[in-house]
């Protein structure tokens, strides 16, 4: 049976409470009675007692929340997503007290005012790292307790969970105004693109869920780095939004690991982390990702191939440009480039449109097909803040293959997480 779904608009919630405690915010919208708070309102009741989740905005990409401590809201991000219940989920929490909650399990009885006296305490490799990161991008494993409060649902297999603080200010409302922890995968159709808009979401989810809080696009891009500090050496299970470099420089993470693989894990393997085991981030074009190294005229000639071999089927083509490949990719001269490409009306802004001539016999014939070129910057923040707007808006065109230009993954960290997304969605991955 199909949801009605709503997007409902919450983006000047997303300035943050400037001075105020999320206590004292949250106060003030409720006594205000705004439409933004009575939105917040309505989403929290729903977390609290529907199975049907909502999707929200975080910093790194919007998120599908159900209330992380019942089994039956949690199946519903399962159901909604279409995404195998084997894979762990990530835990959002809007303070460290929310977080100890989950950590002791029962402390919280006792005489009003009696203080608490901790089991499980907090691992004491997480403090400089949670110190400099949170709120932020940066999700944390952790043993999950005997007598847990999650559902079982979050964890999978697993005897532990990941959690982390979204910096995301109305993420945090959202969550305080709940007072739950939020299961929180990314609100998109399992395998696709990550949302980073809340149209992205609706495209994907369309039927499925109630509520969509818009909060306009989402800052970073791609997800949070996953570590693990359980481990000697520590290891990141996952690139994200907070480099390695800077988990080095923290205190007992000099040496962290890099413990991911940028492909897919084997069917009977057991992931350590969210976005592990499967293949993400696929548009329904088929995705060819050109190592960085590779020759520009090596790439064009390959591509050039596939517009000329009837059993490739490609008519029209998406190219994603990074650093070095030229307009058009020089399947047609300047001039013929210049007078025949067309700004395209599409979900992101300065993508062109560009016949192709297909040649015959090595030689150009009347025949063409289109190209449409996206360049989507050259610097790291740039490519991650649009890889996933990128290859939606491709997909959204009816391409039948993207041509994307690779990225260094040794140039920077937030490269390595761009490659990292790339080599999930890509269908082939060549150097030229």
């Amino acid at each position: 049976m199909s949801t009605q779904t709503r997007v409902v608009s919450v983006e000047r919630l997303s300035q943050g409470p400037g001075d105020l405690s999320l206590a004292e915010w949250w106060e003030k919208e409720r006594s205000q009675k705004s439409p933004e708070s009575k939105a917040i309102e309505e989403a929290a009741e729903l977390l609290r007692s529907s199975d049907i989740p909502v999707a929200f905005p975080t910093e790194t990409v919007y998120g599908l929340g159900a209330d992380a401590t019942r089994s039956s809201s949690v199946q519903g991000i399962y159901r909604a997503k279409q995404r195998p219940s084997d894979n762990p989920l990530i835990v959002h929490v809007d303070s460290l007290d929310m977080l100890e909650r989950l950590l002791n399990p029962g402390s919280q009885g006792g005489s009003p005012g009696s203080p608490k006296t901790p089991q499980n305490a907090l691992p004491s490799i997480y403090r400089p790292l949670i110190d400099r990161f949170w709120p932020g991008a940066l999700t944390i494993i952790l043993p999950n307790p005997s007598g847990s409060l999650l559902a079982p649902e979050v964890t999978s297999s697993l005897t532990t969970f990941g959690v982390r603080i979204p910096s995301s200010p109305l993420a945090r409302l959202l969550i305080h105004a709940t007072d739950r922890p939020l299961a929180a995968p990314s609100a998109n159709a399992s395998t696709k693109p990550s949302p980073t808009t809340a149209q992205h979401v609706h495209h994907d989810l369309k039927g499925r869920i109630e509520l969509i809080l818009d909060g306009g696009a989402s800052g970073v891009g791609v997800e949070s780095t996953v570590v693990d500090g359980l481990c000697d050496p520590p290891a990141i299970l996952r690139p994200g939004g907070i480099g390695i470099e800077e988990i080095r420089k923290c205190e007992g993470w000099e040496n962290v690991a890099v413990g991911y693989k940028d492909g897919t894990l084997d069917v009977k393997e057991v992931p350590r982390a969210p976005g592990m085991k499967y293949r993400h981030y696929s548009p329904k074009a088929r995705v060819v990702l050109f190592e960085p190294t590779s020759n520009p005229a090596g790439v064009m000639k390959h591509v050039r191939k596939d517009l000329n071999d009837t059993a490739i089927g490609a008519h029209k083509i998406g190219i994603i440009r990074t650093r070095n490949w030229k307009l058009g990719l020089e399947l047609a001269s300047e001039d013929e480039i210049a007078s025949t490409m067309n700004p395209v009306s599409s979900a992101i802004d300065n993508i062109v449109s560009i016949p192709i001539p297909v040649l015959d016999n090595g030689n150009p014939s009347s025949r063409t097909k289109m190209a449409y070129d996206y360049h989507l910057g050259s610097d790291a923040v740039s490519i991650a803040h649009g890889l996933f707007a990128a290859l939606r808006g491709l997909d959204d065109l009816g391409v039948d293959v993207i041509y994307v230009e690779g990225v260094s993954d040794r140039e920077g960290d937030l490269a390595a997480a761009v490659m990292n997304r790339l080599r999930k969605a890509a269908g082939a991955e060549m150097r030229v």
